[in-house]
C-alpha cells in the first residue's frame, strides 16, 4: 500500500506537466520558529520580538517574527506564490472591527513563540499553547469562517517541541518524568493535533522535526551545559522526539485515509550547515549575531546592552534561540525541493503539486 502510494507520488513529481500548484493556503501551528506576530497582540505575553532590530534585514521593521527576516512558512509561501499569512490574532481583530469582511483565503498563522506541545510549557509567559491554537482553528472551521474545500486543499505545518525540551533542562525545574516518558507525553499531544486537523479536513500535512536545540546559544544560560560544543543530552532528547515524529508521519496514510504526510528532517539539514559552514556562506555557526554574553546567548537581541554582528547573513543564529533568515532560507529550500535525506517520503513541492480527491 505504502509502496504503491510512493510510486504514484514520485510519478506525479517527475511529470513536467504538473507544475501549477494546487495549494491555495497554508495553516501554520507551532512556536517562535513560525510565529508571524501573534504574540504582539497578547497583552500579558512576555515572549516578544516586536522591537528592533528584529525584522531588519527583510521587512526593515519588526513584525513579531523572531529573526531578522522571513521564516520557513514565509519562504514556502513565496515558493508557491502565496501572500504571507497573517497572524490569527491580527486577522481576528480586522474581522471584528470590520476592516476586513472575511478571514484571509491564503491561510492563517496560529503559531505562538514560547509555546510547546505541552500545555504547561511557558504558561507563565502568557503564550498560546498548541491546544489553544487548534481550538482557534477549529472554531473558524465550525463557524464556516473558513471554507471546507479550502481546508482540504491547503498545506498544514506543525513545528513544536523545542521549548518543551529546553525547559526540561532549566535549573529551577525538577522534572517529574524521565526523558523517555516526557517524550511520549509530547508525542501524545502531536497525535491529538493530527487527529484534530484531519477531522476538520486537513489532507496535506507537513510535520517538521526539531532542529539541534542543544546547539542554540541560549544553552549558555544553563548551568552545566557546555559552551564549546553542543549540549549532547539535550540533542539526544531532540533526536528521540524526532524519531517519534517521523513514526507518526509514516502512519498518516494508514491512519488517515486520503491524507498525505511528510516529515521535514530539519535536524539533519541544520547539522549539515554546521558541518560545512563555508559551503553555505557562514562564517559563524556557534554564536548569535545579536545578543550579548557567552555565545551572545545570555541576553535577548534588542534588549538593553545587546550587540549585533555586521553581517547577519554569515551567522547561522540570529539571536540566542533562533536561526537567521539565511538559515531559514536554506532550510526552506531543502524542505521544498530536497531529497529524502532532507524531507520524506516526498518534498513540499511535490506535495503542493498533488491533485487530491475530495474525501
Amino acid at each position: 500500500m505504502e509502496k504503491v502510494l510512493l510510486l504514484l507520488l514520485l510519478s506525479l513529481a517527475s511529470s513536467p506537466s504538473v507544475f501549477s500548484f494546487n495549494v491555495p493556503a497554508i495553516f501554520t501551528f507551532g512556536d517562535s520558529i513560525f510565529d508571524a506576530g501573534n504574540n504582539h497582540f497578547l497583552k500579558n505575553c512576555t515572549a516578544q520580538a516586536d522591537f528592533p532590530p528584529y525584522g531588519s534585514s527583510f521587512f526593515h521593521h519588526p513584525t513579531g517574527r523572531f529573526t531578522n527576516g522571513r521564516t520557513v512558512a514565509d519562504f514556502i509561501s513565496q515558493f508557491i506564490g502565496l501572500d504571507l499569512q497573517k497572524p490569527y490574532l491580527q486577522a481576528q481583530i480586522e474581522v471584528v472591527n470590520g476592516t476586513q469582511k472575511n478571514y484571509p483565503s491564503n491561510g492563517i498563522n496560529f503559531a505562538s513563540a514560547g509555546s510547546g506541545v505541552l500545555r504547561e510549557t511557558n504558561k507563565d509567559m502568557g503564550v498560546i499553547p498548541i491546544q489553544d491554537q487548534l481550538q482557534q482553528f477549529q472554531t473558524l472551521v465550525q463557524q464556516n469562517q473558513i471554507d471546507s474545500k479550502l481546508v482540504q486543499q491547503s498545506l498544514f505545518f506543525l513545528e513544536s517541541g523545542s521549548n518543551d525540551v529546553f525547559n526540561y533542562f532549566l535549573p529551577f525545574v525538577t522534572p517529574t518524568l524521565d526523558p523517555d516518558a516526557y517524550m511520549q507525553v509530547m508525542l501524545t499531544e502531536v497525535v491529538h493535533y493530527l487527529d484534530t486537523i484531519y477531522k476538520l479536513g486537513a489532507r496535506r500535512i507537513a510535520v517538521f522535526a526539531l532542529g539541534p536545540v542543544g546547539c542554540v546559544p541560549a544553552r549558555s544560560l544553563l548551568p552545566g551545559a557546555p559552551t564549546d560544543r553542543c549540549f549532547g543530552k539535550m540533542n539526544h532528547m531532540v533526536k528521540q522526539y524526532n524519531l517519534g515524529l517521523e513514526s507518526l508521519v509514516k502512519d498518516i496514510p494508514i491512519k488517515y485515509p486520503g491524507a498525505v504526510g511528510i516529515y521535514g528532517a530539519v535536524y539533519d539539514i541544520v547539522q549539515r550547515l554546521r558541518a560545512i559552514p563555508k559551503h553555505y556562506g557562514f562564517s559563524d555557526v556557534s554564536n548569535a549575531c545579536c545578543g550579548d554574553g557567552i555565545l551572545r546567548g545570555m541576553l535577548q537581541c534588542g534588549q538593553e546592552g545587546y550587540k549585533i554582528c555586521p553581517n547577519p547573513y554569515e551567522y547561522l543564529f540570529w539571536d540566542y534561540f533562533h536561526p537567521s533568515e539565511h538559515t531559514y532560507k536554506l532550510i526552506s529550500k531543502g524542505l521544498w525541493g530536497g531529497k529524502q535525506s532532507q524531507v520524506r517520503p516526498i518534498n513540499l513541492r511535490t506535495l503542493a503539486n498533488l491533485t487530491l480527491s475530495s474525501v
